[in-house]
């Protein structure tokens, strides 16, 4: 199955965290919300984030070891559109620049804001709620 996930996540605490060449970063208190696209295996690559042992590979594995997923939406698709989702989402939200984009020319793949407002645009795209 390939496609594209979005990982819903709960920072609780004002946080600097350290994400890989990207340096240290001040994560509000917040709901968040990150792109991702797995054109090689999207159950598996859900599987990975949501598991608490991995090495770090990837900007999102460094804030999810400060902070939780609280749920995971994915599409099916043959066809790249993880940079359009997160364009979307730059559209109504603010982001963490640089955060998750460093394959593409996005200016991030990680947007905050409150739950509902996120909730709210997720239910736009037509996601498939995942039972990670």
């Amino acid at each position: 199955m390939k496609g594209v996930y979005l990982l819903v996540i709960c920072v609780k605490n004002d946080s600097v965290i350290t994400i890989g060449k990207l340096g240290s970063i001040l994560f509000p208190k917040n709901t968040y919300v990150y792109v991702g696209s797995a054109m090689n295996g999207l159950q598996q690559r859900i599987n990975r984030h949501v598991r608490v042992q991995k090495k770090r590979h990837w900007h999102i594995d460094y804030l999810l070891e400060h902070a939780n997923i609280t749920e995971v939406y994915y599409k099916e698709s043959l066809i790249r559109i993880e940079c359009d989702i997160a364009q979307f989402f730059q559209q109504h939200f603010s982001s963490v620049v640089g955060f998750g984009c460093s394959d593409c020319s996005c200016a991030s793949h990680l947007f905050f804001g409150s739950n509902k407002e996120i909730s709210s645009l997720i239910k736009e795209l037509h996601m498939q709620k995942a039972n990670p």
